[in-house]
């Protein structure tokens, strides 16, 4: 079944073509929320959300072509509020997080994104791993087309500054 097949029955709330759909993007919205939370249990917090939010409002989606971009700014809508709400926490240790062996080729990506600001991250993700162009990235964050070119630009800047430094 193609996705918009999968898309028109999730609509009429048809709980297996929902779930299929979504677990198609399960990937996808992994790495955007990882870019944002950089913590694994904060991240699982946001999809499960963000499922959640694409199941009680699928009707609202208005055009099927755009089902990943509505889905995206669910997930980084939900990113920013569990940041929101970590600001008011107060954390007194801080467990070093596993690293696995499918995970060793992605520790320098994942590094180097760590060392960039936020707002360059997020754009940096969503054009580079998830391949959405940058109009549609200026409408998920609801920012200017020419905001996320400077901004891809200055987040490449300081990536090659990270690499200077190794």
């Amino acid at each position: 079944m193609n996705s918009e097949t999968l898309i028109q029955k999730a609509k009429m709330k048809n709980p297996d073509a929902f779930t299929k759909l979504m677990t198609s993007q399960m990937q996808s919205m992994y790495r955007t929320a990882k870019a944002i939370l950089m913590n694994d249990e904060d991240v699982a917090d946001a999809i499960q959300d963000t499922l959640l939010i694409c199941w009680e409002k699928m009707s609202e989606l208005k055009v099927d072509r755009y089902f990943k971009t509505w889905m995206t700014k669910i997930l980084i809508n939900n990113c920013y509020g569990i940041i929101r709400s970590n600001r008011r926490i107060t954390y007194t240790d801080k467990l070093p997080e596993r690293v696995s062996e499918e995970n060793v080729s992605n520790i320098e990506w994942r590094e180097a994104l760590s060392t960039i600001d936020e707002k360059y991250r997020i754009v940096l993700i969503l054009f580079y791993s998830e391949g959405f162009h940058t109009k549609e990235i200026a409408k998920i964050l609801g920012i200017t087309d020419s905001a996320v070119r400077t901004r891809l630009s200055r987040g490449r800047e300081q990536l090659r500054e990270y690499h200077k430094t190794l």
